[in-house]
């Protein structure tokens, strides 16, 4: 090394061999812009490009080893031999071509690498030529030694340079690669240098062919001239590659932002950038992010493994956020190239909305939306699973069915909004009594049901039966003084059943028992239940087509004026023939009808037939309707009743409507309401069963009433029982007081005539005047011409459907 250094600093020029180095990094910083130019461009314009860089590269390193030899000084006559020297140009041209094109051969790791050494062969074959055309008076003497360790130190360095320079990503990098390069070409030339050593002998003659070394100069200046216009041009492209990459990247950017889903940008597992949407998923800023590695997020190693070895393939794992906590997200990788290199672009899709929505999903499968109850798929699931553990234990379950009572007026009168409102309040109030392995469920509609495991005994259900009551029974946001109520029916298992659909189906029955036995109470199920229920469900089912299969009919009973005997009308009463079952009564069909909703259908039939009937008579008898608090609670009644009177073409004022107390008081304004507009179409209205319901005064004052009737109850006992003779009085002193007739039911006994006569009553009806009969009966009442004895029978109309 000494022997190098004493040929550098003593044999040579230092500022030419300044210039020679400086020409040497000029050249080398061209070569590496206009490579890595190349790399990115493809066809034609590839090998033009790596053309370019070879003259650049080849140049520089012919220029350098130039440069320095005239830097020499061996102090005898010396001049270069043309053909040599231009050899050496072309050589080094040719050779560093050849080692540029193979540092970019696709797919070869190690291309760089052998194009690299290639290059540094191309330094040595460049010089040794250069040397070759070396001409002196004097004996050239080679040291091989430093010849091997030229050639080494060039193909070593070289091999180095490439990879850094193509891999590059920095600027940083790229000038190391370019430095790398430069000093590949000048640690081989002087150490090649100082491995000569000459002897003068003057003998020794110089070719013709030689030039000067002024010559030689003026060929360097050209080549070095050449150099920094390619290196000019190397700084153009690299400027403007840099400019259209951060224009690119900008644009890649923005579109990656403008995603919804998280992008990063990775090579291998670490990240080269990611989108705003990562960023804040993560909850990282970008910088943080950058050149980090995959683990920041994502630390499962068998997911990053997973990830790398497959493509557009989603994968829903769980990502972690900068807090510490995990969130579920779904990641897809794809392949792309970025920068002229092969990298991946992975998508992340923040799954926590799915995730809820499936969660919430899953909920509305097994509960009610509206009181967030299990629903009856969830019931049935859970009962069948307690039934298989309490049949395993040997222990009790029990299964309570609650059904509210009317709960279909509650919304008819106030609404559905009011009826979802007690739905809920039931939820919260039976669910607090609740154990926490016993369960509540709403089965659909007005119908919940309560399963209780591990029953210690059946009082037990009782108990909760009862507590459950009391509940409902508080007031309603202070405003109903009878609260919420219910019928109960309530199963055990193993004692009644041993299988979910029986042991539903007898809670089911027992329910019905609770409600005919007089509502809000609660009755365990009995073996003779199921015959009475069945029974029930068969007349409700025949119930709802009776209509349709003209098994109702009417039939009259007629009233009369007491003073004048004369006729004012008749009651027309409803009857059901069943096929099978022969005549039902309405004590038992009426309510029924009332409980399903059918009595719509039903009352509207009675009232057309009634009117029809009427107004088919010549004599202008009064017909009345005795109709059902559903009737009168129902929006569209009094339109109802309008519609009836245009299309059978009955008078008004013919028409009697008849409501009993009870209709009243469920829902006073509304029932004022539809009165109202039942009245301004001219149709009479009486008050029926007067003195059975509540607060019969107050509601004589607030509707507007035009007959009073007073029920059979009080007309039976009037010649036995004082008090009910007193209440007739005081009723038919009211009439007289409030300019209301009077008409008295149930008239039975002449006596009973006698006193309401002396008691000054308006009218009567009863089985004295007529018993209930087919209209064509009263012909000779209906019409002008007489029909035989039945001439004397007088006739008053009333439907009676409640």
């Amino acid at each position: 090394m000494f022997k190098v250094y004493n040929c550098i600093v003593t044999a040579h020029d230092l500022s030419l061999v300044a210039l020679a180095a400086v020409i040497c990094a000029i050249a080398s910083f061209a070569a590496v812009n206009l490579l890595r130019h190349a790399r990115s461009s493809k066809g034609r314009m590839r090998d033009v490009w790596l053309a370019v860089a070879a003259i650049s590269t080849g140049s520089g390193i012919w220029a350098t080893h130039f440069i320095a030899m005239l830097a020499f000084s061996p102090g005898i006559p010396n001049r270069y031999n043309i053909i040599l020297t231009v050899a050496s140009l072309v050589m080094a041209m040719l050779l560093t071509g050849a080692g540029l094109a193979v540092s970019l051969l696709p797919n070869r790791r190690l291309a760089p690498w052998m194009g690299g050494a290639v290059v540094g062969g191309g330094i040595a074959a460049m010089h040794y030529t250069g040397m070759a055309a070396f001409e002196i008076q004097g004996l050239i003497l080679w040291d091989r030694t430093l010849i091997a360790l030229s050639i080494a130190l060039g193909a070593v360095i070289g091999a180095t340079a490439m990879p850094v320079a193509l891999h590059a990503t920095t600027q940083l990098r790229k000038a190391a690669g370019a430095l790398l390069l430069t000093l590949a070409i000048v640690s081989h030339h002087f150490t090649a240098m100082g491995a000569v050593a000459i002897i003068p002998d003057p003998t020794i003659p110089i070719s013709e062919l030689a030039i000067p070394n002024g010559w030689l100069a003026a060929g360097v200046a050209v080549a070095s001239f050449s150099i920094m216009l390619l290196a000019m041009a190397g700084v153009a492209l690299d400027i403007h590659d840099r400019r259209r990459s951060e224009l690119e990247s900008d644009r890649m950017q923005s579109l990656a932002n403008a995603a919804v889903e998280g992008l990063v940008l990775t090579s291998g597992s670490a990240i080269i950038t990611v989108n705003n949407s990562f960023a804040r998923l993560c909850g990282y800023d970008l910088d943080e992010l950058a050149h980090n590695s995959l683990s920041i997020c994502f630390p499962d190693v068998t997911l990053q493994t997973r990830l790398l070895s497959t493509s557009d393939q989603p994968i829903e794992t769980e990502l972690r956020h900068r807090s510490g906590s995990v969130l579920p997200v779904e990641v897809i990788l794809r392949p792309m190239n970025y920068g002229g290199r092969p990298h991946h672009v992975i998508a992340v899709r923040d799954l926590r909305a799915r995730k809820e929505a499936e969660r919430h999903i899953r909920y509305l499968a097994h509960h009610d939306a509206l009181t967030s109850l299990p629903n009856r798929s969830h019931f049935n699931t859970r009962l069948d699973q307690e039934i298989t553990l309490a049949l395993a234990r040997g222990e009790r379950l029990a299964v309570l069915c609650l059904d509210l009572d009317r709960f279909k007026e509650i919304n008819d009168l106030f609404g559905h909004a009011a009826g979802d409102k007690v739905l809920q309040t039931v939820a919260s109030r039976v669910t607090a009594l609740l154990g926490e392995r016993q369960m509540m469920a709403r089965l659909g509609g007005d119908e919940f049901a309560i399963l209780v495991p591990e029953l210690t005994s059946p009082s037990a259900a009782g108990r909760l039966a009862e507590a459950v009551l009391d509940a409902l029974r508080q007031e309603v946001n202070n405003s109903d003084a009878d609260g919420i109520l219910c019928s109960i029916g309530i199963a055990l298992c193993p004692d009644d059943a041993r299988d979910r659909e029986s042991l539903l189906t007898h809670a089911d029955t027992a329910l019905y028992r609770a409600k005919s036995e007089g509502r809000s109470t609660f009755r365990f199920f009995e073996a003779k239940m199921g015959v009475e229920v069945r029974d029930r469900r068969e007349l409700e089912h025949d119930l709802r087509h009776a209509t349709a299969r003209g098994e109702l009919r009417l039939v009259y009973q007629p009233q009369q004026d007491i003073e004048s005997q004369e006729v004012t009308g008749f009651e027309a009463l409803l009857r059901w023939q069943h096929p099978q079952r022969g005549s039902v009564s309405p004590a038992t069909f009426i309510p029924i009808a009332e409980e399903t909703g059918a009595i719509l259908e039903i009352g509207t039939w009675v009232l057309r037939e009634a009117c029809s009937e009427a107004a088919s008579w010549s004599r202008p008898l009064t017909v009345a309707v005795n109709v059902s608090a559903v009737q009168i609670h129902s929006p569209n009644f009094s339109q109802t009743v309008h519609q009836i009177l245009l299309e059978t073409g009955l008078s008004p004022g013919r028409l009697e409507i008849e409501i009993t107390e009870t209709a009243l008081v469920r829902d006073l304004n509304r029932a004022l309401t539809t009165l109202r507009q039942i009245k301004a179409l001219g149709i009479r209205i009486a008050m029926d069963d007067f003195g059975t319901g509540y607060s019969s005064l107050s509601n004589l004052r607030a509707f507007p009433f035009d007959k009073i009737k007073i029920d059979r109850s009080f007309i039976t006992s009037v010649n036995a029982n004082e008090q009910a003779a007193t209440i007739v009085r005081a009723v038919l002193g009211l009439g007289r007081g409030l300019g209301l007739p009077v008409l008295a039911e149930g008239v039975e006994t002449s006596d009973e005539l006698s006193f309401l006569r002396s008691e000054h009553c308006d009218e009567v009806q009863g089985y004295l005047v007529g018993k209930p009969s087919a209209i064509d009966v009263f012909r000779n009442l209906t019409h002008d011409e007489p029909n035989g004895d039945d001439a004397e029978q007088p006739a008053s109309a009333a439907v009676r459907v409640a």
